[in-house]
């Protein structure tokens, strides 16, 4: 479903002006990831990194047509050039020898997830665009954070499900329409969303046994399933009654 209406009334130059920025976007990819030489380490880390960056800026230039990006989307941009660097260690398990400086760019990530939100409300420029370009990189962030947690830590596949969640609930709603209906906002689903996330750093440090990683890891997964479960039951009373009225 797209995020604007009318993305196809753009012209030629605003577009032009996105492509700019996240071009730039580019080039700060690249000062970090020199910067940061335990991990990317390998031709491998750099072309995942990249990979990933392509893809999500690729994505933000057809979505958003409107010229400049404003400085709340401009910090996302930022993020995304950290969460494509977390993306890139993976490759060839190089994360594993630089674990802390791993960590430490997550939660770098994480952390600006608050600052562009604060921009977006203080200069009244927050958009639908935006808002989902925050909540993709999150998911994608978590995915990430699992993937690292299973190599690490030997879990089993099952740990993915903790990041992979979300992406099964948006495939289900290609069948089941009433799953893409809006939600209630909800104290309860960010309290959720806070703590798999702090359960997964938590997880992930050299400082925390295999047996304490798996609790952790098995409470983000049961919190989660509970609150996709509560939302899942709510949109289909919801559908239901709209159904018989």
């Amino acid at each position: 479903m797209p995020l604007f209406s009318n993305t196809s009334s753009f012209t030629l130059p605003k577009r032009l002006y996105s492509a700019a920025e996240v071009l730039l976007g580019g080039l700060l990819l690249i000062a970090v990831g020199k910067a940061l030489p335990l991990l990317m380490a390998t031709p491998a880390n750099w072309w995942v990194a990249i990979g990933f960056y392509t893809f999500i800026s690729t994505l933000v230039t057809i979505f958003w047509p409107f010229g400049s990006l404003g400085w709340a989307n401009r910090v996302t941009l930022a993020r995304a050039v950290l969460v494509a660097l977390v993306a890139g260690a993976l490759a060839a398990n190089i994360f594993v020898g630089a674990i802390w400086q791993w960590l430490a760019i997550a939660v770098i990530a994480l952390l600006l997830d608050g600052v562009d939100g604060w921009i977006a409300r203080r200069t009244k420029s927050h958009t639908r665009f935006g808002a989902r370009f925050d909540m993709e990189l999150d998911a994608l962030l978590i995915l990430l954070l699992c993937a690292g947690l299973l190599r690490l830590e030997s879990l089993g596949l099952w740990v993915l499900m903790i990041g992979g969640m979300r992406y099964c609930f948006i495939a289900a709603s290609w069948q089941f329409p009433w799953l893409s209906k809006p939600l209630f906002d909800s104290f309860r689903r960010k309290a959720v969303c806070v703590f798999q996330v702090v359960a997964l750093l938590l997880a992930l440090t050299p400082l925390t046994s295999h047996f304490m990683a798996s609790l952790l890891a098995i409470s983000a997964l049961v919190s989660l399933a509970y609150s996709f479960g509560y939302d899942v039951w709510w949109l289909y009373r919801k559908a239901k009654r709209n159904s018989l009225s």
